[in-house]
Formats: C-alpha cells, structure tokens, sequence
C-alpha cells in the first residue's frame, strides 16, 4: 500500500468542519471589506530568499525547493504574505486606489518535524491590508482577527503585542541584543550559536534557551520616537475598543519582513505550541519585492491550530445532517426518485439509493445520514403527484405535492397538507 507522505494528512470524515470553519473567517474578512487573493502554490525561490530571509530557518532549514524542467529554482509556498505581495506589484493593484484588502485560505510547505498542529502541509487563513502606515490599520487589522475567532465561537485566547522597530532603530537593539547574550554563547543551543550571527532577534523566542530571554534587553526601551509614537497610539486604540492585550519583548517572528507592530494570538491549553495565528507590519516589503514603498499589516491564522482550540474548547459544529432522502418503493420508481432527489437539491441537501436497498435499508441508511425527513416515491405517489413526507424525528407524516415539500422542509409556513 502506498502511504501519504509523513507530515501530511488526510481530510475527509473532518472535512465539513473544515468547510464550516473556513466559510465563517472569510465571511467576517468580506463583512470588513476584503475580497480573496488566490495564487500559486508554488513561487520563484527568490520571491522567498528576498522577503522571508536568507538567514532564517524557514529558508535555511524548511523549505520545500525544486529544480523545474525549465532549470529554474522553485519553491512550494512556505507562508502567504511574499505570494500576495509579489501579486500586488504585478497585477499593479496599486493603481486601482489604497488601501487594498486581500484574504487568501489555503495550504503551506514547510520541512519541519511532525507534531500536533504543525505538520509539513499545513494551511492558513492570512489577510493583508496593504497601503497604510497608520496605527489605526494595526488595529483595524487586530479587530478583525479577533472578530474572526469570535465567529468561530474561541475566546481562550490572549493577545500579545510588541514593537520591532525599524531600519533607525532596530540596528541599536540588535548590538544591545548580541552584547547581552555573548557571554552565554557557549551555552546556547546549537540553533541559537548560529541565530546569533545570522538573526539575533530569534533567540528571544527559542523555548530551549528561554532563561536567557527573561533578562535580555528589551526592544521596547530602544524605539526611536516615530515608533514609540506608533505603537503608544496602537496601545491606545486598543485600550479604547477594551481589547486586552499583553505587552511581550519576546514576540519578534520569525520572519525578516516584518517592522514596527507585530502580534500573537495564543491558546495557552495548546501547551509549547500554544499560537494560533499572529502576524505584524511590513511596511518594506513590497519595495524589497520590486514595487513602490507600500506600507502593509496582516496576519494568518492556523487550520490546524484553530480546530485544536476549537476541540480543547469542545466548541466544534454539530455538523447537520441531509434534510431529505428520497425513497423509491421498488426498481421501477428509482428513476423517478432521482428526478425528485435532482429538484429538490436545488434547495436542499438530498440523497437517494444507489446500492439497490430495499426500504427498509433505505430508511436505515436515512437515519444514518442523519436525515430530517425522508420522501417515499411508489406507484400512487406517482400517478397522484402525492408524495408521503416523513418527520424522521417526530415520525409525522403528510401526503403533500412538490411544493409543499419545499415549504415544509424549509419551515416557510403553514401547508396544505394530508395526514399518511
């Protein structure tokens, strides 16, 4: 038997949560405005190596790169912000006004090792509102995320904040940063020896080495004041909408792109792997890309991580079942029941037998679907256009046209009906 590849996953029996829960996030990102950016699953490497970070472990370490038949370097998607943005600066969105407001939902690729919540095909759910540099978008984009876990029915959560800085005032942090933890270099993990090096800011949030963070310089006592300023009235917006939030020095990402804002959601009874989505600013990232300096915030969400909470919460759908199945008496209604199965789909969700069940297993099977009520087709339904329409639940019945199938099942009103 061939498997599917370690760090992938099967969804099928949990597929209509799925559905469930990603219907629900885009609703709340249309409700605010947003409309969906689909691209390709898989980029040019360099869209990757300019915007992620050669020196981070995603581009060192996870990802998932080939050579085409072309010769050309690619790379399946490890996260969602590069692709949108690459798609911005080229279908020149820009021109049609500011700020554009773009969601995307679907899978990732990044080589890491398998646990619960973070597999190497994952999926996100991700919006980018691209155009502002204003302290109200941080919020804006806050409150949407936190509407959006809401609508999914989470509110375990905490939110964390902090300031990364920029390009004047991050590069005094980093020499504060590196000062700090020289003297600890020979007890690093073997990650962070490189980290310190490559990307400093990383060490803060390793779990192996978290006794060093506690005591490491904070960036928050290094801002310029163009970005103490941002990130007070951040603070402010917040503290006005009675968001809570904790300040965290030691949430930085792990991604190059980001400056200023950037933001965690956690789920503290996840354990180690306890965020479920974050994100932060990057208001560089478009021009590294090519573009015109276009500041932007967003965030993503884990699928995975969500129906964690979600099922620690015991907060999952009860996912419906049919409204109707159509039941045929005998060989020769089978066509006609598919006829009545096909009008009544338009408005419901229908099934009929396709196994030859008698009728006594196509009721069973109806109760397994979870079936509200069932259609019986026979030889006096169809020469009277009188159909007998059960109530699975209560077990009552009517002898009722097409129609007044279509009210009852939708609870329209009141029927004209004949008692079975």
């Amino acid at each position: 038997m061939i498997s599917r590849i370690k760090g992938t996953n099967d969804i099928i029996e949990d597929s209509k949560v799925w559905e469930w829960l990603e219907e629900k996030l885009k609703n709340v990102a249309l409700n605010f405005g947003f409309v969906e950016a689909r691209t390709p699953i898989f980029e040019a490497t360099e869209l990757f190596n300019r915007s992620v970070g050669n020196e981070t472990d995603i581009v060192q370490k996870e990802m998932y790169t080939f050579e085409d038949k072309g010769g050309r370097s690619i790379t399946l998607r490890p996260e969602g912000t590069a692709p949108v943005m690459r798609a911005f600066i080229e279908n020149n969105l820009s021109s049609k006004g500011l700020p554009q407001k773009l969601f995307y939902c679907g899978p990732m690729f990044r080589y890491e090792r398998p646990q619960a919540g973070r597999l190497r095909q994952f999926h996100q759910f991700g919006v980018e509102l691209i155009g502002s540099s204003l302290p109200i978008a941080d919020a804006m984009t806050i409150l949407l995320a936190i509407e959006m876990l809401k609508a999914i029915g989470l509110d375990e959560f905490k939110l964390k904040i902090n300031s990364t800085g920029d390009e004047k005032c991050r590069p005094n942090y980093v020499e504060a940063l590196k000062a700090y933890y020289k003297p600890f270099l020979n007890d690093l993990c073997d990650d962070c020896k490189v980290r310190y090096d490559r990307n400093v800011l990383r060490l803060l949030d390793c779990k192996k080495d978290a006794k060093y963070a506690e005591n490491a310089p904070k960036i928050t006592d290094y801002l310029c004041d163009d970005c103490k300023s941002h990130f007070d009235k951040l603070k402010k917006y917040l503290d006005d909408m009675e968001i809570e939030y904790e300040v965290d020095p030691a949430i930085v990402r792990g991604l190059d792109y980001y400056t200023r804002t950037v933001f965690e959601f956690k789920y503290p009874n996840l354990g180690a792997q306890d965020a479920i989505g974050g994100g932060g600013r990057y208001d560089n990232l478009i021009e590294e890309l090519g573009g015109s300096k276009v500041p932007s915030i967003g965030f993503a969400f884990g699928i995975e991580r969500l129906i964690l909470a979600l099922e620690a919460e015991k907060r999952l759908p009860k996912i419906e079942g049919l409204d109707i199945y159509v039941i045929s008496i005998d060989e020769n209604q089978k066509i006609e029941a598919l006829k009545i199965a096909g009008a009544l789909s338009k408005y419901f969700k229908v099934d009929v037998d396709v196994m030859g069940r008698n009728v006594k297993g196509q009721f069973s099977h109806a109760s397994k679907e979870n079936a509200r009520y069932t259609v019986v087709i026979g030889e006096e339904e169809i020469k009277t256009g009188l159909y007998t329409l059960k109530n699975m639940k209560t077990g009552e019945q009517w002898k009722v046209r097409l129609s007044e199938i279509i009210k009852i099942v939708s609870g329209s009103g009141e029927t004209d009906t004949t008692d079975a």
